[in-house]
């Protein structure tokens, strides 16, 4: 055992927990997850398979008690313990459970559940106990806990004794804020920068993140200088005064040359991530932003759109964690750089058929009709058509698989990005967020080709607002029209401009962005409407400035005729039109006043 890896088969209820939890064990070299599974069904048909394979197939199961709310599932969770060891007796068990109820606990362990952690425990702590467990020992984290609180409660009584140690007691209390609250803020700034490098991201988004950030970085500075201890003080002090050493101008040049044959050192000593490490990091940042809202914010509509927001971040996950486990058995097959472009095509296919088949359920069947129909068979007919519409179409994939496989630098926006910096890092996760949405539409298309009007499709799948005849072909007469609009319009424009572009998982929902490629080849075999459109772009952009020139100054033309020579025209009539009517007025009323006195004198004689 000590000289391959541990092999690993994890249990659990919950999609996330397991795909979190794969990611986290990834980046330990000695630790192998071989499958992970949601049922205990499934759970023995892969050990069953697994053993005629080979016997020592898996080193050590992963599990979860059922939940914490469920009486019936704690009850299967320790029948699958009995069936293990009955069926496998030298396999060891470890309980990985939110479960704390010590009956239950020693239930399992009468099962013969070898060792226990609650989740939440430490990833270190984690992989001290799986090590432990697999080589045969027992591990159970509660006895540890209750030895620890009984050992707090007898140093309580002897700080009350002591003041020294009732300092002491206040220090590790203090220490213990200032390092969870630490915690707290780091958590969070990383999630508020991960938001900020989102591209696209509106202005005012921007301004209320970075006044986020501000706030975050104040407050850690704050905390520390509030709740450090006078050594953490004098420590820090003494590294600012390094870092103003270092930044000094007035530097000896023996300072200098030992500086830099030690950064040297340090440089040789610290090696460049794997591209297992690569991949844990792109896929846990991922994780993270598949937390945003993932409603359609594009004017482009999409064909995950009409599902439910539940099954559409299940879906996601569920090909996210299909794409690793792809990716480890493209490892194990040792498959060579120049294989991979080969296989392009097969890969992507391969990753879309078992998200099918996860998402639908391998053996689910649906009444069309007079006959049962088996949906995932049914809807893996349509592979020719998903292939040449979608998955072919997604750019950048090798690119990304190249740079996660043989950690090569990463090719995009006519720049290379040096493998594992924060750029190639940046860009590696549009790519994947980009996949990931197009396997989805992909996976969703055939239903919505054949069976998008059955009522249990509705009722398992769609949103709410989309449950209607009507608005389901509404929707589904969009759809078509983007795929006229993306062959006949989008898709030579964007080969025209050098383009690609992805979708990606923003703060407000899954948004649109683009990347410059070179993309000659391309606009070498367009022909027809779409070689028209290229051509009609390209006299648009040599005859627009003439026009716009043209009609610069006949615009200028026309708006002195109109303001210079009929509108003063127009003005001089005007003018003269009230001057008469001004005239007239006041003719009348001389000729009113001199009457009305004509007529007083005569009535006086």
């Amino acid at each position: 055992m000590s000289d391959r890896p541990l092999k690993l088969l994890l249990i659990d209820q919950d999609p996330i927990f397991r795909l979190g939890l794969r990611v986290a064990l990834e980046k330990f070299p000695h630790l192998q997850v071989v499958s992970d599974v949601e049922t205990d069904t499934a759970a023995l048909q892969v050990l069953a398979e697994l053993a005629k394979q080979d016997p020592n197939q898996v080193d050590l199961v992963i599990l979860e008690l059922g939940n914490s709310r469920s009486t019936d599932l704690q009850q299967q969770g320790l029948q699958l313990c009995g069936q293990l060891k009955a069926q496998y007796p030298h396999l060891p068990i470890l309980l990985l459970s939110s479960i704390t109820n010590p009956g239950l606990l020693l239930a399992a362990r009468s099962a013969g559940v070898d060792g226990y952690c609650p989740k939440g425990t430490a990833v270190s702590e984690l992989v001290a106990a799986i090590d432990e467990v697999a080589k045969g020992g027992s591990l159970w984290f509660e006895q540890s806990r209750e030895n620890e609180e009984i050992e707090t409660r007898e140093a309580g009584e002897q700080r009350r004794l002591n003041t020294y140690d009732l300092k002491l007691a206040f220090a590790k209390l203090r220490n213990n804020w200032r390092l969870s609250g630490i915690a707290y803020i780091e958590s969070t700034l990383a999630s508020v920068t991960a938001q900020l490098q989102v591209p696209g991201l509106p202005l005012i988004d921007q301004a209320v993140l970075a006044g986020q950030r501000r706030e975050l970085l104040a407050a850690r500075w704050l905390l520390n200088k509030l709740l450090a201890s006078s050594q953490e003080r004098r420590q820090e002090k003494q590294r600012q005064f390094a870092i103003s050493t270092r930044r000094s101008p007035g530097i000896s040049s023996t300072s200098i040359a030992i500086r830099t044959s030690n950064s040297q050192q340090v440089q040789k000593s610290s090696p460049l991530l794997s591209p297992r490490a690569l991949q844990s990091a792109l896929f846990a940042s991922c994780i993270t932003k598949l937390q945003f809202p993932l409603q359609n914010v594009t004017d482009v509509p999409l064909e995950i759109d009409i599902l439910r927001p539940d099954k559409k971040r299940e879906l996601l996950y569920l090909i996210l964690q299909k794409l690793a486990q792809m990716l480890d058995e493209l490892r194990a097959s040792r498959i060579q750089p120049s294989q991979l472009y080969e296989f392009k095509n097969t890969i992507l296919h391969d990753l879309w058929q078992v998200a099918v088949t996860d998402f639908f359920g391998k053996f689910s069947r649906l009444q069309v009709g007079d006959r049962s129909l088996e949906t995932v068979p049914f809807l893996l007919q349509n592979s020719q058509v998903v292939q040449a519409g979608i998955l072919n179409q997604t750019p950048l994939v090798m690119e990304l698989f190249s740079y996660l496989l043989f950690q090569r630098d990463l090719q995009v926006e006519n720049t290379s990005y040096p493998a594992g910096s924060t750029e190639a890092q940046s860009q590696a996760l549009m790519i994947l967020e980009n996949l990931l949405i197009q396997v989805a539409n992909g996976v969703v298309q055939p239903l919505l080709n054949s069976l998008a009007d059955l009522e249990v499709i509705k009722q398992n799948f769609y949103d709410r607002k989309l449950i209607s005849t009507r608005e389901i072909e509404r929707f589904r007469n969009n759809l078509t029209w983007k795929y006229r609009l993306y062959n006949y319009i989008n898709k030579p424009t964007a080969i025209f401009e050098s383009r690609y572009e992805l979708f990606v998982f923003a703060p407000r929902g899954i948004a649109k962005t683009s990347v410059y490629a070179p993309r000659g080849q391309e606009l070498t075999k367009l022909s027809g409407v779409p070689l028209a459109v290229t051509l009609l772009l390209e006299f648009q952009d040599a005859i627009a400035p003439r026009i716009k020139s043209l009609l610069a100054v006949f615009g200028s033309g026309i708006v002195f005729i109109l303001t210079q020579v009929i509108g003063r025209g127009l003005g001089l009539i005007g003018r003269g039109i009230l001057q008469g009517i001004g005239s007239v007025s006041l003719t009348e009323k001389t000729f009113r006043r001199n009457s009305n006195k004509g007529q007083g004198t005569e009535d006086r004689g």
